[in-house]
Protein backbone atom coordinates (compact mmCIF):
# COMPACT_ATOMS: atom_id res chain seq x y z
CA UNK A 1 0.00 0.00 0.00
CA UNK A 2 1.35 3.72 -0.93
CA UNK A 3 1.71 5.91 2.11
CA UNK A 4 1.24 9.78 1.69
CA UNK A 5 4.22 11.05 3.48
CA UNK A 6 5.14 14.07 3.21
CA UNK A 7 9.05 14.06 1.05
CA UNK A 8 10.49 16.23 3.29
CA UNK A 9 9.59 15.42 7.11
CA UNK A 10 8.33 12.10 6.71
CA UNK A 11 4.66 13.06 8.48
CA UNK A 12 1.48 12.00 7.39
CA UNK A 13 -0.13 14.24 4.62
CA UNK A 14 -3.51 15.55 4.79
CA UNK A 15 -5.96 15.44 1.92
CA UNK A 16 -7.21 19.24 1.58
CA UNK A 17 -8.06 19.22 -2.05
CA UNK A 18 -4.50 18.49 -2.58
CA UNK A 19 -1.90 16.82 -0.39
CA UNK A 20 -0.56 19.12 2.62
CA UNK A 21 1.70 18.53 5.14
CA UNK A 22 0.89 20.87 8.24
CA UNK A 23 4.48 20.42 10.08
CA UNK A 24 6.24 22.03 6.72
CA UNK A 25 3.02 24.19 5.66
CA UNK A 26 3.49 22.90 1.75
CA UNK A 27 1.46 21.47 -0.95
CA UNK A 28 2.41 18.46 -2.92
CA UNK A 29 0.46 16.94 -6.12
CA UNK A 30 0.60 12.91 -6.44
CA UNK A 31 2.20 12.43 -9.57
CA UNK A 32 2.42 9.06 -11.05
CA UNK A 33 5.33 7.60 -13.19
CA UNK A 34 5.42 4.71 -15.60
CA UNK A 35 7.30 1.39 -14.52
CA UNK A 36 8.86 0.66 -17.88
CA UNK A 37 10.15 4.01 -19.59
CA UNK A 38 9.55 6.39 -16.91
CA UNK A 39 7.48 8.78 -18.23
CA UNK A 40 4.61 10.89 -16.38
CA UNK A 41 1.26 9.26 -16.28
CA UNK A 42 -1.96 10.46 -17.25
CA UNK A 43 -4.38 9.47 -14.58
CA UNK A 44 -8.16 9.03 -16.33
CA UNK A 45 -10.89 8.80 -13.29
CA UNK A 46 -14.06 7.37 -14.23
CA UNK A 47 -17.37 5.47 -12.28
CA UNK A 48 -15.11 6.12 -9.24
CA UNK A 49 -11.92 3.63 -10.73
CA UNK A 50 -8.77 5.18 -11.69
CA UNK A 51 -6.76 4.52 -14.41
CA UNK A 52 -3.27 5.24 -15.24
CA UNK A 53 -2.62 5.75 -19.02
CA UNK A 54 1.29 5.94 -20.25
CA UNK A 55 1.46 8.09 -23.96
CA UNK A 56 5.04 6.74 -24.21
CA UNK A 57 3.82 3.36 -24.22
CA UNK A 58 0.33 3.69 -25.35
CA UNK A 59 -1.06 1.27 -23.09
CA UNK A 60 -2.74 1.48 -19.58
CA UNK A 61 -0.67 0.65 -16.64
CA UNK A 62 -1.58 -1.66 -13.76
CA UNK A 63 -1.25 0.85 -10.24
CA UNK A 64 0.17 -1.75 -8.27
CA UNK A 65 3.11 -1.18 -10.92
CA UNK A 66 3.18 2.69 -10.55
CA UNK A 67 5.99 4.56 -9.30
CA UNK A 68 4.53 7.57 -7.01
CA UNK A 69 6.21 10.73 -6.08
CA UNK A 70 5.02 13.75 -4.32
CA UNK A 71 5.66 17.43 -6.02
CA UNK A 72 5.96 20.45 -4.37
CA UNK A 73 3.55 23.05 -5.78
CA UNK A 74 4.82 26.42 -6.39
Amino acid sequence: MNSNNCPKCEKELDWQGHYHCSDCDERFNKVGFCPDCQAQLEKLQACGAANYFCNSCNELKSKSRVRFEFQQVS
